[in-house]
């Protein structure tokens, strides 16, 4: 792995994008703040971090057979990583929130951001982005369901040997996309998904509230809601989310 480290920069996946326009990079290089000023999440949302506390980071991969068609797989290898990292820390804590968020119980710790280059039908490159609360105990008071992993360990953790864990698990579940093992990668998405087959109240773009269950995730990443037992909904990113949220 061919580490960058920045004490301050606005957005890692900015940085790193740049320099992997301007030069031939390595997968797995990586681009990590100290403080970063302009961290984004998903739905357009600011990640804010407190300096020196926790983990503002950003990785390359390259590909060479990845179709556009499946990058929801690449959102699942990189939500596995962090769960299966955090898991050696404390087992049946972590859990993926469709898409990517990582939850420990109800309150946030980490976010994903990808962003893909693609050529034709094929991704050529991507740069993930990721927020890790690792050491920050106190979060602005506007910031609801958000926590750390100190606040839930009860102690410091070290952030250098925690990147290096984070980016080999996600290293081992981006393997099953290169070796076109997609079946299994979704099974085990769906093991760690917060309230898979579990029946759950969600808010539509109407502001609907409504009883259903998340019975899979298409190959798209649409969220799949079984609706009073019988129909299904299938429902983009924009267009339901969690009411006890």
């Amino acid at each position: 792995m061919n580490i960058i480290k920045l004490n301050a920069i606005d957005s890692t996946n900015v940085y790193l994008k740049e320099k992997a326009i301007n030069g031939n990079l390595n997968s797995y290089t990586i681009v990590v703040a100290n403080h970063q000023t302009s961290g984004r999440g998903q739905r357009g949302t600011v990640w804010l971090s407190e300096r020196g506390k926790n983990l503002t980071f950003s990785v390359l991969i390259n590909f060479f057979n990845f179709k556009a068609s499946n990058q929801f797989y690449l959102s699942m290898a990189v939500s596995l990583g962090l769960v299966k990292a955090l898991a050696f820390f404390q087992k049946n804590t972590f859990c993926i929130k469709w898409p990517n968020d990582i939850l420990a119980g109800k309150d946030k710790v980490a976010g994903i951001l990808i962003e893909n280059t693609i050529g034709g039908t094929f991704i050529k490159q991507s740069v993930i982005g990721i927020g890790l609360n690792v050491n920050q105990e106190k979060f602005d008071e506007t910031l609801l369901n958000v926590t750390s992993l100190k606040n839930i360990l009860g102690f410091e953790v070290a952030t250098e040997e925690l990147l290096l864990k984070v980016v080999t698990e996600i290293k081992y579940f981006v393997s099953y996309i290169e070796n076109n093992n997609f079946g299994e990668l979704k099974k085990q998405y769906l093991a760690q998904l917060y309230k898979f087959k579990t029946p759950t109240m969600f808010e539509d773009m109407e502001k609907h509230i409504f009883l259903g269950k998340i019975v899979d995730i298409s190959d798209e990443g649409r969220l799949v809601v079984e609706i009073e037992g019988k129909k299904t909904g299938n429902y983009d990113l924009k267009e339901i989310k969690f009411a006890d949220f």
